[in-house]
């Protein structure tokens, strides 16, 4: 979700929205319609997104079938019922990022973002065919003692189905999965991995960061080609990180880099237009509803005002040797912000569709519940004229063969970005 707190016309943090109040709405006929009135009103005033829909009339529309399904309840009908009301309504609106949240999925975005301690076993997974797959483990974590490995899939998560079975998803997902690490010391985990039979292990956990930090990997058939996996943009240091492990692998002689944004749902706009500028200038232009603003990503660092018309470019840059950045349909929102920046430097996009939405930036506000809304307010410009995509289209398809990574090892998208590593295009002055 691409979000930055210097383009918000009300800036404040997670903690205030999560512990604030109810946004000033009176008490009504039940806590549905308090939650229901209290997004559409928020929705109806600062929503600036590339949906045509009429808001009012899909208001209304939706307003009465609340109405129906409360009828029985009048002044009990419960806060779910307005989450699953309003989720159609935003369905129906067409803008992936305006969307209503529960408030675990509120306290989870507080904690990342805050960087509060947690209770977790130090492994972050995602949704498969098959199970839950391991993206990364936490250095000296109990899952790290446990011997998991990025590339794992857990199958079974305390006795339950884990990640997708063909088009159903299984009962355990990476929500649950976070859920049961803050419940239970110890999760029984079915492990497959690639050449061995399966095996069941316990699974500790303990008081970890709750977020996980770039990692550095090195790949290729001489070992050379850095390969940077950037799980988040929602720290507020996500560049600086980034920048760190690129610069680290620089002084190791990297031949290459590949960035592997594919399990990235994205962040805060400012973070992704930092990271992508080490490629080269990132102009990003926004357009609101009561105005436009643009900021200059430079060298890895904090986006900052664009210098005058005219202004050369940097003598140097971060990176300028071969690149690739890995993307796929778990890519989203400011992370396609930086694969197409990427592209636009001469860097290949390699993998698959993402996901969307590329083009437009959210503001989060509080909810009667607990949780939180996010709201779109701001599109996205390449030149003044020019929108950002809806999403990325990769210059090399190679999908993810999670077949191929359980049963042979093989990360079939790396190998492919292996064969597509070019350099960045040469520097040029950034659009006034």
């Amino acid at each position: 979700m691409p979000s930055t707190a210097s383009v918000w016309r009300r800036s404040v943090t997670l903690r205030v929205l999560i512990a604030g109040s109810v946004l000033g709405v009176a008490a009504h006929a039940s806590p549905a319609t308090d939650l229901f009135r209290a997004a559409a009103d928020e929705v109806a005033r600062d929503y600036y997104g590339w949906s045509a829909a009429d808001l009012d009339t899909l208001t209304r529309k939706y307003r009465a079938v609340l109405d129906e399904r409360c009828a029985a309840q009048t002044e009990t009908c419960p806060y779910g019922t307005a989450r699953e009301v309003l989720t159609q309504l935003f369905t129906e609106l067409g803008d992936a990022h305006t969307s209503v949240r529960d408030p675990d999925a509120a306290r989870r975005l507080d904690e990342i973002s805050r960087n509060l301690p947690v209770q977790r076993s130090g492994v972050r997974v995602v949704r498969v065919d098959g199970g839950l797959l391991v993206v990364s483990v936490i250095p000296g974590s109990p899952a790290a003692e446990a011997g998991l490995q990025a590339r794992d899939v857990l199958t079974t998560v305390n006795g339950q189905a884990a990640g997708r079975r063909g088009l159903e998803n299984a009962a355990v997902g990476p929500n649950e999965f976070t859920k049961l690490e803050r419940e239970w010391e110890t999760l029984a985990v079915t492990v497959r991995r690639a050449g061995a039979a399966d095996v069941a292990l316990s699974l500790r956990t303990t008081t970890l960061a709750p977020r996980d930090e770039p990692t550095l990997a090195w790949a290729g058939t001489d070992g050379q080609v850095a390969v940077v996996t950037i799980p988040s943009f929602l720290p507020a240091d996500s560049a600086d990180l980034f920048l760190k492990r690129v610069q680290e692998a620089q002084a190791r002689g990297a031949r290459g880099l590949v960035v592997d944004l594919r399990f990235n749902s994205g962040g805060g706009l400012n973070q992704c237009v930092a990271a992508a500028s080490i490629f080269a200038p990132v102009t990003y232009r926004m357009q609101f509803r009561w105005g436009a603003q643009t900021m200059l990503g430079l060298n890895g660092g904090v986006p900052r005002r664009p210098p005058a018309p005219g202004t050369p470019p940097p003598a140097t840059r971060v990176w300028s040797g071969p690149a690739a950045v890995l993307v796929g349909p778990d890519t989203a929102s400011c992370a396609e912000v930086f694969a197409y920046y990427g592209q636009q430097a001469g860097v290949p996009a390699v993998g698959e569709v993402t996901r969307g939405v590329c083009n437009s930036g959210v503001t989060f506000e509080a909810l009667p519940d607990g949780g939180l809304l996010t709201v779109t307010v701001l599109r996205g410009f390449l030149t003044e004229t020019q929108p950002l995509p809806e999403r990325v289209t990769p210059d090399v398809v190679a999908p993810l063969d999670v077949a191929a990574l359980t049963t042979t090892g093989r990360d079939t998208t790396l190998e492919a970005a292996l064969g597509a590593l070019r350099a960045p295009a040469a520097l040029s002055p950034a659009p006034p």
